[in-house]
């Protein structure tokens, strides 16, 4: 079981309206289990170019960012012929690995209740368009997702922009959204565009350091989340 931190939301039931009409998931280390996968990707290329090579900590701490943000930050005196080419590296040893990624347990099962129950489900990452078309297709979830927004299409989270999109596309308001994220990125992004979040211990960052963005709940299983926002969602 999960231990969540729940907010002040009643359960629901036939007589209570349901909190949220559209929940916006994070991809890598929300859905996928790719964090260890994108933070190996990131050092084998700053080692490939003789760069010094991250620290786990920060390896894991860029994912979330557009691939250029992520090598910028990771690499501030890098000219953009170097970003480009630890980006090119970090999408050679990526592509050579992201055949063995699979979904968490209890993801496909999770979005087909959550999507059954009436609830708008959304994309919004740090992944190339080509990059989550590719990881829709392989996993076969592209059919439960009404709208997605990828960094290479908008500004790199946290900016709102990309919320802001998919806001606007399915014409709900922030407040009747919720997005959800292993990432203080993707709890700050939420912040940045008015709306409540939910974050997934399991993936790239910290849970205290994701606390601290008070997130409505925290959950340490995908299952144990779609409880919550059937329940209280």
């Amino acid at each position: 079981m999960s231990d969540t931190i729940t907010a002040s939301a009643p359960v629901q039931t036939a007589a209570t309206a349901r909190r949220f009409d559209l929940l916006v998931f994070d991809w890598d280390g929300t859905l996928m289990d790719s964090t260890g996968t994108i933070a190996q990707a990131i050092q084998l290329a700053f080692a490939d170019l003789g760069l010094p090579v991250p620290s786990d900590y920060d390896a894991r701490f860029v994912i979330g960012y557009g691939l250029k943000e992520a090598m910028q930050y990771l690499a501030p005196d890098a000219d953009d012929a170097l970003v480009h080419a630890i980006v090119d590296a970090y999408r050679t040893h990526y592509l050579q690995r992201d055949q063995a990624l699979v979904l968490f347990d209890g993801v496909e099962e999770g979005l087909k209740k959550l999507a059954a129950a009436g609830y708008q489900l959304v994309v919004a990452t740090g992944k190339s368009r080509v990059g989550l078309d590719r990881a829709l297709q392989v996993t076969g979830l592209g059919a439960h997702f009404v709208a997605s927004r990828t960094a290479d299409e908008s500004f790199s989270k946290p900016h709102p922009a990309m919320l802001e999109y998919l806001l606007d596309v399915t014409d709900i308001p922030a407040s009747r959204a919720v997005m959800i994220g292993d990432t203080t990125h993707d709890l700050q992004l939420a912040i940045n565009a008015g709306c409540a979040s939910l974050a997934m211990s399991y993936g790239a960052h910290g849970i205290d350091e994701m606390l601290a963005l008070q997130p409505l709940a925290h959950f340490d299983d995908f299952p144990s989340l779609v409880e919550w926002i059937l329940a209280h969602g």
